[in-house]
């Protein structure tokens, strides 16, 4: 049985890694992160990779989902750079080397 192909990616200031999924974190929510940019994640659905997160990072399950488990209104959530409302929102498939980007919603106006 021939061995699958997982893509190597180097999240800086790491070494090389196997990754399963590349989770881009904001500004805001980079106190949980020890102040890091990009984390590893896994999980076969957005759910699971952000629960995986949240073992890790204690509150970002919190910051990103409501009580009822869906995403907030206010952060937006791509993978790939398509917009997870537009999919399967947090039940969005995931898979080796995709990119998970959160993004709190801007506000404004005059």
């Amino acid at each position: 049985m021939a061995q699958q192909w997982e893509p190597e990616k180097t999240i800086p200031g790491q070494n090389t890694v196997r990754l399963g999924v590349i989770v881009r974190i904001p500004t805001p929510l980079r106190k949980l992160t020890q102040e890091q940019d990009v984390v590893n994640g896994e999980g076969e659905t957005l759910l699971a990779c952000i629960e995986g997160l949240d073992r890790q990072y204690p509150g970002l399950k919190e910051r990103l989902c409501d009580e009822t488990g869906e995403l907030r209104r206010f952060v937006n959530v791509y993978v790939n750079g398509e917009d997870v409302r537009f999919q399967e929102g947090i039940q969005t498939r995931l898979g080796p080397g995709d990119e998970v980007s959160i993004v709190p919603a801007v506000a404004g106006g005059s």
